[in-house]
């Protein structure tokens, strides 16, 4: 585990706010992202353990491009010890399943450097850091962590064969900030995090501190040009730090597999992500017009979270100058079939609910959970059954230059 200062580079301005506006904008403090962001913990229906399987899904479906980078990663450069993070690892099955996944790959290419007469060094251990705000439910996952290890590693020894031992550590933290010492890392790992912004954009604020998109949560028809503006450049500042922070961290021939939410075309609304953002800001309407949900909530609550089209993301990529982007994909999760027993909307919702939950809790309070991922449900059911959804997912594979 790793202790980090933020410090200040000198070529960086600080604003100095007035003591009267730096009270106004005290109130956003309550939305701090690294405090409150969390999926939901632990094993119960609404736990993110138990409603992740779109992303298992998605993952699954460009598992093998995965494993063959963290393949290319091992056998270009066969270390000692091959050092891997998972970013934004969160916890359940999927956190377990990609370790596995990573270990069984790697092992299988230091045994075909054996059967090839490669005089390499030895494979004598697979390091997995996990990492995540430190928010995150890591107890499930060392709670569950011997069984696991036992399982896929001791009682798997086969004779007369080696295995490489598996390590598995907690790196909590921001990836918007340093995790790791320089030249640690051979590969890094993360899934469906990305998207995900440090922070809610400043610049949707006023100067009293108030949100500027009032009645949407993320970027919509109605939302002025200013909140594109201000979301699209939280996106480059933050891809572009956490770009150069991972060259930092990655050694020389080190890779990287990143999955996350994106766009299709070079609108910002479209029928896919930011589509669904819309049906729950309209779910919020819902229980305002019951008297649930009081409007001036809803009018200052809004989401960290931005879906690049293509283009940024290249943009991005070229202007930081760490990386080459090798392969790039887009792709989208194929809709599941239902089970007769719960509705594809409800189980979306599930899925949000899960990932959302902390956040909303936080500024709504934890009473209004039920009914408003019943009422997005019946709205996502609703608008499914007029025209598909499609919320656009990119795969990237960058190799350090």
């Amino acid at each position: 585990m790793y202790i980090h200062k933020a410090i200040f580079s000198k070529g960086e301005t600080i604003q100095i706010i007035p003591t009267k506006k730096r009270q106004k904008i005290k109130s956003k403090k309550k939305m701090d992202v690294e405090k409150n962001f969390h999926m939901k913990g632990g094993h119960d229906e609404t736990s993110y353990s138990r409603n992740s399987s779109l992303q298992k899904k998605a993952s699954d479906m460009v598992k093998h491009i995965t494993m063959e980078t963290i393949q290319e990663a091992y056998t270009s450069m066969t270390p000692e010890i091959l050092s891997i993070a998972d970013l934004g690892c969160s916890s359940g099955p999927n956190t377990f399943s990609m370790i596995r996944d990573m270990y069984r790959t790697v092992e299988e290419a230091y045994r075909n450097t054996l059967i090839n007469g490669s005089k390499s060094p030895e494979l004598s251990s697979v390091s997995v850091y996990l990492n995540d705000l430190p928010t995150n439910d890591f107890n499930s996952i060392f709670k569950d962590l011997p069984d696991f290890i036992n399982q896929e590693v001791i009682n798997k020894n086969e004779q007369g064969h080696f295995r490489p031992s598996l390590f598995v550590a907690a790196s909590p933290g921001s990836f918007y900030a340093p995790i790791f010492p320089s030249n640690f890392l051979h590969f890094i790992y993360s899934s469906y995090s990305l998207h995900w912004l440090s922070k809610v954009p400043p610049g949707i604020y006023d100067e009293d501190g108030k949100s500027m998109n009032k009645g949407c949560i993320y970027i919509s028809e109605s939302s002025p040009p200013r909140i594109i503006v201000a979301y699209s450049q939280q996106f480059r500042d933050d891809f572009s730090r956490f770009l150069h922070l991972r060259s930092q961290e990655l050694t020389k021939g080190g890779r990287m597999v990143l999955i996350f939410l994106g766009r299709e075309t070079p609108h910002h609304f479209d029928r896919g992500n930011s589509f669904l953002w819309n049906l729950l800001a309209q779910s919020f309407a819902v229980l305002i017009s019951k008297g649930e949900v009081e409007e001036e909530k809803l009018n200052s609550y809004d989401v960290h979270f931005y879906a690049p089209s293509k283009e940024e993301i290249e943009e991005e990529v070229r202007k930081e100058g760490s990386f080459k982007l090798v392969r790039m994909e887009m792709f989208q999760i194929e809709r599941e079939g239902t089970n007769n027993v719960v509705s594809y909307g409800m189980a979306v919702a599930s899925t949000v609910r899960a990932i959302q939950e902390s956040m909303i809790s936080h500024h709504f309070g934890e009473h209004i959970l039920d009914s408003l991922f019943n009422t997005y449900a019946q709205l996502l059911d609703q608008e499914m059954a007029k025209q598909e959804i499609r919320p656009i997912t990119f795969l990237l594979v960058l190799n350090k230059i």
